[in-house]
């Protein structure tokens, strides 16, 4: 059927909302969404809601994945049609990133504040992937993905990325990015990270970075990261180490004034990993320019041990 094939086109791009679809393919939206129906019902892409919208995209199903992608392969590239969808579609995406731009805009002084007040984001990022290790990692998760930075940084060592944030409008802006950036093994969902519904045992990576200090609870959403840890991942948090800067409390909606690394230590041990690293990453002063206490961050990184007790039940069942 010609529209489902140009709508499987188009979802190999990416994300895609039902409007999306009706605005590219000009067809009204009963029409474009019994489309989507029969598609899903067929395993040959996925549905997620957030909010009052619906995202779709292809399935990752590897026997229907690669069925999809050899009859795209059969598709004239130079045909009217699909070059109009592609028109659209770029318009689309425009919008998506004009959106995701302006929302950034709105923000970014309170960003820059906070940033101002620790280490450089690079130096945290170059620490965050040398106390990971190189990988390659086959899936991973990024809990609070907020504009999907750790998406792009971990690109490279992964080869499937999901980020999950509660937030429309920071999802908004990590589709956007990852449109730019051309992230075709990356996609968003929104989600609770206190109640993730992204599988069990599925990730052997998964990173919560600047999430812990906004939650009440930081311990259950550990619980629920490791309960998503493949046997033998590894999880990394970066947050702040403790600190006295009620600003960020009362103007930027922190909960949490830092954490002791005996804390984050007795969160994993009640999540069942013994295995934790501790890096500190100092600012470049111990104080801003407004004279405010400059902020250390720290990146707790463990390893799901799973493996290593299969291992040492083999070696004794040998012996």
């Amino acid at each position: 059927e010609p529209s489902r094939l140009r709508i499987l086109r188009l979802l190999a791009t990416g994300d895609l909302t039902v409007s999306d679809l009706t605005t590219i393919l000009g067809q009204s939206q009963p029409r474009v969404s019994r489309h989507l129906k029969l598609l899903v019902e067929h395993g040959l892409i996925r549905r997620w809601q957030e909010g009052s919208w619906a995202f779709f995209r292809l399935s990752r199903d590897r026997d229907y994945g690669e069925l999809v992608l050899s009859l795209l392969e059969t598709l004239d590239p130079v045909d009217a049609t699909l070059q109009r969808d592609d028109e659209r579609l770029s318009g689309v995406k425009h919008e998506r990133q004009r959106k995701a731009s302006a929302y950034f805009s709105a923000n970014a002084q309170a960003w820059d504040q906070i940033r101002s007040l620790h280490a450089p984001d690079v130096d945290v990022e170059q620490a965050l992937l040398k106390a990971v290790g190189d990988g390659p990692f086959r899936a991973m998760l990024d809990i609070g993905t907020g504009t999907g930075r750790m998406l792009e940084l971990f690109a490279p060592r992964a080869d499937t990325s999901l980020g999950i944030d509660r937030n429309r409008d920071m999802l908004s802006i990590a589709r956007a990015n990852i449109d730019r950036a051309k992230l075709d093994g990356a996609e968003v969902r929104q989600a609770d990270v206190g109640n993730l519904d992204v599988g069990r045992g599925v990730y052997d990576l998964v990173v919560i970075h600047q999430v812990l200090h906004f939650l009440d609870d930081p311990g259950a959403a550990i619980k629920e990261a490791v309960r998503a840890l493949a046997p033998g991942g590894t999880i990394a948090i970066v947050d702040f180490a403790v600190h006295a800067n009620d600003r960020l409390r009362d103007e930027h909606q922190h909960l949490r004034l830092g954490f002791s690394d005996e804390v984050i230590r007795d969160w994993f041990l009640e999540a069942g990993i013994h295995d934790l690293s501790v890096q500190a990453v100092e600012p470049n002063s111990a104080s801003t320019g407004d004279g405010e206490e400059a902020l250390v961050v720290k990146i707790w990184v463990a390893r799901d041990p799973r493996i290593e007790i299969a291992v040492s039940a083999a070696s004794s069942e040998v012996a």
